[in-house]
């Protein structure tokens, strides 16, 4: 009886441990976040080479490159110091999509004239920030890499994934926020 308590006793040290935590079946070591974004980018790699090469062959025009990654050049451009859209503003524009060698995907009459509200509609990523460096009157040729353009995604329609686009962006008339709450 006196080896029964002793066992009886241990046994309670030896369970009083608590519940042990279970070791995950499969570790996961970001791998496929790394490798990714590695894909990213070496993609974004191939298009800038891409921009780069169509800039360098028309040698005539003055490219800038924004600070969202689109490069540009202009068209048609304004000289006096006119405002340029800031969020909420109307804007009134068309603008056409195209690829890298010039195909049509989406003509300015396919899309017709559009009213923008800045920084409230949706427009594609690349199309949002430069609608916001031009000023009225002015037109402008953008290089969008894949990423500001439609993304891996595509629009379901005529853009793939990851296709890099060229769009002319002609902005006819800026509605300032201010002027129409005064009215």
């Amino acid at each position: 009886m006196k080896n029964f308590w002793i066992i009886a006793i241990c046994m309670a040290f030896i369970t009083c441990e608590g519940p042990v935590p279970r070791k995950p079946v499969k570790v996961k070591t970001g791998s496929f976040m790394k490798e990714s974004a590695e894909r990213s980018r070496e993609l974004l790699a191939r298009e800038e080479t891409m921009i780069k090469a169509i800039v360098s062959r028309d040698s005539l025009s003055t490219y800038y490159h924004s600070a969202n990654g689109s490069w540009y050049v202009y068209n048609q451009r304004v000289e006096a110091d006119t405002p340029k859209p800031q969020s909420d503003d109307l804007v009134t524009m068309t603008y056409n999509v195209l690829s890298f060698e010039n195909d049509t995907i989406y003509s300015a009459e396919d899309i017709g004239i559009i009213t923008y509200k800045v920084d409230k509609q949706p427009l594609f990523p690349g199309l949002r920030s430069s609608v916001k460096l031009l000023k009225e009157g002015e037109t402008a040729t953008f290089l969008f890499p894949s990423s500001l353009a439609y993304g891996y995604h595509g629009d379901n329609q005529k853009i793939g994934t990851n296709v890099p686009v060229k769009s002319k962006i002609t902005l006819i008339k800026i509605e300032r926020q201010a002027d129409i709450n005064q009215n």
